[in-house]
């Protein structure tokens, strides 16, 4: 078997791949078009396996998506390339349509052709899993939690994409019958995630001694989600979801983003007591501009009828997050040698 994973060299797409190349039951063809987020540093160890197989490949490239298709002839494809920083879709948003929209029209056009050309057998074993986020349904009051009937109400031209990303992979199942499922997570925290976020760049400039900004007075509140359990729902549903169903998956673990540098900060005072208190590196500095106040899921979908559970708790992913990040410095300078952590997202930028 052979299983695709568009963006496979991002930081959930990475994490998504490692894994399943490191069970060695199927073959994992990995395509990314290695933007500045994307890597190969972050599929090394894995790529020594035999199981292994990357594609430089744009997915808005439609000879090239579909030439793919047929030489591989996957049985299913993570479909988790996109554009995704909130503060880079202020400043320009028409890479977002174009990989969003055009590349998620394109993978879903690839992979319909390829599906209905496959014998009965294959038709029904083979799916098609759209990866999004909760970013799509807007922002919440006080209370409530996001579910898989909230409504759309998108606030950025990063969760306008991915919205009508979501659309597009639906409509295809409901109008051609491709068997589609769709998940939409809360904040992914971890390791290998690019270090233009929030908990990446606390870790790192805490550790310099650099300013820890924060947006406005820090009290937007996610829930945070540790990459590899978002891998394994991911896998979950691919394996016993139902075809035209959307799943939540999130962290159980809402915490505003001052809690979450304070938090790294007791982490790096404990590991370096000499440069205590990191809190006094905070600094808040401008909003972004339409910065929703509050994101929370409910994932009790993904919990009750595929049995998917989280393997960390908040405390715990966020110690070994931090151990990760200190242990693989090396990574860090290698992903990011053209990255000047340029403040983005004031919306002062020309689009």
């Amino acid at each position: 078997m052979t299983v695709f994973v568009t963006g496979g060299a991002g930081f959930i797409g990475s994490a998504l791949a490692r894994d399943l190349v490191s069970q060695g039951e199927q073959d994992v063809v990995i395509i990314d078009k290695l933007t500045y987020a994307g890597s190969v540093e972050s599929l090394k160890p894995v790529s020594n396996s035999p199981h292994y197989h990357f594609s430089k490949t744009d997915i808005c490239d439609r000879d090239a998506i579909g030439a793919l298709f047929a030489k591989y002839k996957p049985t299913a494809v993570y479909h988790l390339a996109a554009e995704s920083h909130v503060d880079r879709s202020i400043d320009g948003p028409a890479d977002f349509v174009q990989t969003n929209l055009v590349g998620t029209f394109t993978m879903l056009d690839a992979a319909y052709h390829y599906w209905r050309d496959l014998p009965e057998e294959g038709q029904q074993n083979f799916r098609f899993l759209h990866v999004s986020t909760d970013e799509v349904y807007g922002e919440l009051g006080a209370t409530g939690e996001f579910s898989e009937t909230s409504a759309y109400d998108p606030n950025s031209p990063y969760s306008a994409s991915k919205a009508g990303s979501d659309h597009l992979a639906r409509a295809w199942h409901r109008t051609y019958g491709l068997p589609v499922l769709v998940t939409n997570c809360s904040n992914n925290y971890g390791p290998y995630q690019f270090p233009e976020k929030l908990l990446p760049v606390v870790i790192l400039n805490a550790l310099q001694g650099k300013e820890l900004p924060v947006y406005g007075k820090g009290e937007n509140i996610r829930d945070w989600l540790y990459v590899e359990d978002h891998a394994s729902a991911l896998q979950q549903v691919v394996a016993e979801g139902v075809v035209g169903e959307t799943y939540m998956i999130g962290g159980r673990a809402e915490q505003t983003n001052i809690h979450m540098v304070r938090a790294i900060c007791r982490i790096m005072d404990r590991k370096f007591p000499d440069k205590a208190p990191h809190e006094d590196l905070i600094r808040y500095v401008t909003d972004r501009p339409g910065h929703d106040a509050r994101y929370a899921v409910d994932c009790t979908k993904i919990e009750k009828e595929l049995g998917w559970a989280q393997s960390l708790n908040l405390e715990t992913g966020l110690e070994k997050t931090v151990d990760w990040y200190l242990d693989n410095l090396d990574w860090v300078r290698a992903v990011s040698e053209d990255y000047t952590q340029e403040r983005l997202g004031l919306g002062t930028e020309k689009t």
